[in-house]
């Protein structure tokens, strides 16, 4: 490690850890390809440390008042909004995003936070009195435990507030394992979370790779995992760890739709494609990287796109550009060759990342916005999640051939439908099979009062994140029958009036 390069490690009984990494990993900054820190990679030993931590404080803190876990989320939701421009710079140094959408991200992590500042409402049970004679029966919510969170590379703030504001509320504890490749703004957020006023050990930091999550996953004491990532490791996330009695929500990758009907307005649905095709590099699940035009809107609708295109400004994010670099060198590589191969495959490559000008370090892990125009669906820029700024276009000459490209799909995270006509709107809320919809809205990430899931190889598992299906997944319902004996029965007299 140089003298330039920081040493990012884990959060642990409320400090930064001070033992010796069994081994370290770089940190990037992708603007210019320079590595910036190492970051510990957490063993088993050090993960069974994290968790043994966790379980420690989850004692008290599960019988801590609701009113004073809401005294924590409060002063945490002030710093936090105090110092989301901190949180969001980390976020551009490490990950890449331009500034605006990395602030964009703490914002709607902010909202989970304020969801679950209602957690006394939120927790509330039910009572039945009189189910039988002198018998009544209430239900109450009780925490799980340890909850461990392993979170992604591409929302490395955001993600972690989708689960951590709302396990905390509910009374358990946390042991959180962001990506290794942006891991700052992680620690970030534990700091916030122990200034106010979180006991120590509630919130655990454990940075790592495979390892440290293969050991979360079998963990003896962790009673839940959360996930988000792709879908091969989604579902080997759920499998290992259901296998060992957890509680799982692993929600996995997509293949996000944008069906344009010939009687949509082109220039919103122009504008709303390059937004959601390109923001944040294409680096988000809910990315739409598959347009299905609907004839004869197909060549007018390309045409306003690619002028669009030509105009993002691609390069370092805190230079005020449009979009960042990607995250890694070998990612960046790994996108680029779906460029290559969709051209190969026969798809009109109408605008190529790979020239796009740069506003930024030659060293920087630069792909520019892509766009590709017939595409069919069988070709891999298709049927695979890329993960990057490849936007393809397909024709369906019917809304009836556009709803089974979108059904077609393994995937079925978040679809879109831009039109103007409510009927058809309404048609394709029913019948499409997504587990999130938008009409004329490109991004339908849902607020927090409801849940963000998706259907089919996009969700294993039947619990969404945050929002009231977030409280049932981080609690376990209670049901209690109570009888007490009228008193005069047994021949006491408690000095009730006789005609009682």
């Amino acid at each position: 490690m140089t003298d330039t390069q920081q040493r990012i490690t884990h959060w642990i009984d409320g400090r930064p850890w001070t033992g010796t990494p069994e081994r370290t990993g770089e940190v990037f900054d992708p603007a210019t390809g320079s590595v910036t820190a190492r970051v510990d990679l957490a063993g088993a030993a050090t993960v069974d440390e994290a968790v043994a931590s966790a379980r420690g404080a989850f004692a008290a803190w599960r019988r801590t008042s609701l009113s004073r876990r809401t005294a924590v989320l409060f002063a945490f939701r002030r710093l936090l909004a105090e110092r989301a421009g901190e949180v969001a710079a980390a976020i551009t140094a490490e990950h890449g995003k331009v500034l605006d959408d990395a602030a964009g991200e703490v914002q709607r992590g902010l909202e989970v936070v304020e969801f679950a500042c209602g957690i006394p409402h939120l927790l509330r049970g039910g009572h039945t009195a009189g189910v039988s004679t002198g018998v009544d029966v209430h239900a109450v919510r009780q925490p799980l435990g340890v909850t461990a969170v392993i979170s992604p590379f591409n929302f490395p703030a955001m993600v972690p507030l989708w689960f951590v504001p709302v396990a905390i509320a509910c009374g358990n504890s946390v042991v959180l394992k962001p990506s290794e490749k942006d891991p700052s703004a992680s620690l970030l957020l534990a700091r916030l979370w122990s200034e106010a006023g979180l006991p120590d050990g509630v919130l655990t930091v454990v940075q790592g790779d495979k390892e440290a999550v293969d050991r979360l996953l079998t963990h003896e004491d962790v009673a839940s995992v959360s996930f988000v990532g792709s879908t091969p490791v989604a579902r080997y996330v759920y499998e290992t760890a259901s296998a060992h009695g957890k509680r799982v929500q692993a929600l996995g990758g997509a293949k996000n739709h944008m069906v344009v009907l010939p009687d949509a307005d082109l220039d919103l649905a122009a504008d709303a494609a390059v937004n959601a095709g390109f923001g944040s590099a294409g680096e988000r699940c809910m990315a739409v990287s598959a347009l299905v035009a609907v004839e004869p809107v197909g060549d007018a609708l390309v045409a306003r796109i690619a002028e669009r295109i030509a105009g993002l400004r691609v390069g370092d994010g805190r230079r005020g550009c449009d979009m960042g670099p990607l995250v890694t060198a070998a990612h960046r590589d790994r996108v680029a060759g779906y460029v290559e191969a969709g051209a190969a495959a026969g798809a009109e490559l109408v605008a190529d990342g790979r020239t796009h000008p740069v506003d930024g370090d030659a060293g920087g892990f630069w792909l520019g916005p892509t766009l590709f125009d017939r595409v069919t669906p069988d070709m891999s820029v298709y049927t695979d999640e890329i993960f990057g700024p490849v936007l393809s276009v397909l024709r369906a000459d019917s809304y009836d051939a556009a709803l089974a490209l979108v059904n077609g799909s393994p995937y079925g995270n978040g679809a879109a439908v831009f039109t103007n006509d409510g009927g058809a709107a309404r048609r394709f809320e029913e019948e499409v099979e997504a587990g999130m919809v938008g009409i004329n809205v490109p991004i339908p990430v849902p607020v927090s009062s409801y849940s963000f899931g998706g259907w089919k190889d996009s969700l294993f598992g039947d619990t969404h994140a945050y929002g009231p299906d977030g409280v049932h997944f981080f609690t376990r319902t209670k049901t209690v029958t109570t009888r007490w004996p009228d008193p005069r029965h047994r021949g006491i007299d408690l000095g009730f009036p006789q005609n009682d």
